[in-house]
């Protein structure tokens, strides 16, 4: 089973509704996890709009980086940082960038920038898993 690592600073809004959008579109391929360097809590505002499609992740939580386990079976590592510093991760896991802005930063429309990061994490994560099935199929020729 692939694991996925969805990190940015805080773990509260990017990385969070990328591991609950993984879970959702991914399914049990995958395992996912999330954590930041600087873990805060979880935001409200980014469970409100991943409820708008019918995913819950009003129970995950902020984790950091170094509360991850076994990080030497983790497959993939996705950092989402926009312009700030993004955590580094030390592994031999394939790595890729979303460079997403951080929707807390928006104080005039918030809810706007979330369903806007929203939408950008279900594109990628929906192209990640075509990409994931198509390696799956080929470890199978």
């Amino acid at each position: 089973m692939k694991r996925i690592l969805f990190l940015c600073v805080a773990n509260s809004a990017r990385s969070q509704m990328a591991e609950g959008m993984a879970r959702s579109l991914l399914g049990e391929s995958v395992h996912v996890e999330s954590a930041g360097s600087s873990p805060t809590q979880l935001s409200p505002v980014a469970i409100q709009v991943m409820r708008e499609l019918d995913i819950d992740i009003s129970n995950q939580f902020s984790k950091s980086v170094e509360s991850i386990k076994n990080p030497e079976t983790i497959g993939f590592i996705i950092t989402l940082c926009g312009e700030e510093v993004c955590p580094t991760f030390f592994g031999r896991a394939k790595r890729l960038h979303w460079p997403l802005e951080d929707p807390v930063s928006d104080a005039v429309n918030p809810t706007e920038a979330f369903r806007k990061v929203r939408d950008q994490i279900r594109q990628k994560i929906t192209l990640l898993g075509e990409e994931l099935m198509a390696a799956a199929g080929d470890e199978y020729q």
